[in-house]
């Protein structure tokens, strides 16, 4: 998925559609995952991130143990190239982040952990904007409250 998402699609829709070189990308719980992972492995390549909900930290979180054990084996160590919490401390360049997170979702606390991020973006002096959303969920409900505010981000960083 990732080659496809950084890669082949991009490569399939510059082929076929008169786009400029101005990238953004965003995702909602693994596809949050999925869009830090590709921004923060691709300095350059992106001007605007950000996620909903994304799961951050998946060295420290079951479904990531799960996923990461199940694709790139037991050796944790390969795991750190894939979770945002590592990445960010080493990114390349310092694209701003937004993230939401509603606070009455199920998956927080065990699965997604965004203070994690919010703690690695710190030390990393990485630009983060993390917020917690009041009384939503992991819904799409959650998302089509905040998406305005997250178009306007991309815009903001694509117009410069």
């Amino acid at each position: 998925m990732y080659d496809y998402v950084v890669d082949e699609l991009p490569a399939l829709i510059e082929a076929n559609f008169p786009v400029s070189d101005r990238r953004g990308i965003s995702g909602h719980s693994m596809g949050g995952h999925g869009a830090l992972i590709c921004a923060l492995k691709n300095p350059g390549r992106y001007r605007s991130l950000s996620a909903f909900a994304p799961i951050v930290n998946p060295l420290n979180c079951p479904w990531g143990e799960k996923a990461f054990t199940h694709y790139l084996g037991a050796d944790r160590s390969r795991w750190r190239e894939w979770d945002a919490c590592t990445l960010i401390a080493e990114a390349g360049e310092k694209l701003p982040i937004l993230v939401d997170q509603g606070d009455r979702d199920d998956f927080m606390v065990s699965q997604l952990k965004p203070e994690a991020l919010e703690a690695a973006a710190k030390v990393a002096d990485h630009p983060l904007t993390l917020r917690i959303q009041p009384g939503y969920d992991h819904s799409y409900y959650f998302i089509s409250s905040f998406i305005d505010d997250h178009l306007r981000h991309h815009a903001a960083a694509l117009k410069a």
